[in-house]
């Protein structure tokens, strides 16, 4: 197993955001085990104020909450921190679970649902988290992308469009600087899934979609071409694109 420790050795701390208490605890003692840290709390307000002020390396947010609920709550956080959020739902209709990747959440489980599942797919974001940073730090990826008015700057984890800044959760910026680092070639969903989400099958192909469907929503359609029945494109335009390494 992939341990993903913290920087400098810290446990990672994971904020749990629940208002069942028997579950909140048991997956608050699973973290434990696990070896990183716990902070629970059981409403969205709570939850937006713990993340803003703890700034943790992973919330688990339920969807079902008191005061304000969970897609809310991730809304607010991810457009104001980059926190991974992992959504825990009861319901398994599919416009819910693609309602919380619009929000931004990284990935989804849904109620009742395996412990080590839940450990896993934590640890599985907090690897893409990880090796996303790794990857801006080395000096062979230490370049700003330049496609016209959109520059993607990895080091600084900052994405502009005709000279704005625009918000993304890691997850949609780790996809968004793989399309950058292969212009005009066709990615797969398979390949997609397993460079950004460490996934090694195609069980997530609807993720992809929903992600692909929110950097639309935030760049433009016309950047990212759908190939049908197979997966994705960057295109953006030829005489536009520049790579300058710092």
């Amino acid at each position: 197993m992939l341990d993903t420790p913290s920087e400098k050795g810290v446990p990672r701390t994971i904020l749990v955001v629940e208002d069942e208490p028997d579950l909140a605890t048991a997956i608050a003692q699973r973290i434990v085990a696990r070896g990183w840290k716990a902070r629970v709390v059981s409403d969205g307000v709570s939850a937006v104020k713990a993340a803003l002020t703890l700034k943790p390396d992973l919330i688990i947010m339920d969807v079902m909450l008191p005061v304000m609920d969970g897609i809310e709550a991730t809304r607010r956080i991810v457009s104001r921190c980059p926190i991974p959020v992992l959504m825990l739902t009861a319901r398994d209709a599919e416009s819910d679970k693609l309602a919380g990747l619009s929000a931004g959440a990284d990935d989804y489980v849904t109620k009742p649902f395996s412990p080590r599942e839940l450990i896993a797919r934590c640890a599985a974001i907090l690897r893409r988290v990880e090796r996303a940073t790794l990857i801006a730090n080395r000096a062979q990826y230490n370049a700003l992308f330049k496609f016209g008015d959109l520059i993607i700057d990895p080091r600084q984890r900052l994405v502009t469009l005709n000279g704005k800044e625009i918000h993304f959760t890691p997850t949609e910026f780790s996809l968004l600087t793989t399309f950058a680092k292969h212009p005009h070639d066709v990615l797969k969903r398979e390949t997609l899934l397993e460079e950004v989400w460490d996934w090694p099958d195609a069980s997530g192909t609807r993720t992809v979609d929903s992600h692909v469907k929110s950097l639309r929503r935030k760049i433009g359609s016309s950047w990212i071409r759908t190939i049908h029945g197979i997966g994705y494109a960057f295109e953006p335009p030829d005489e536009d694109y520049d790579q300058i390494f710092n």
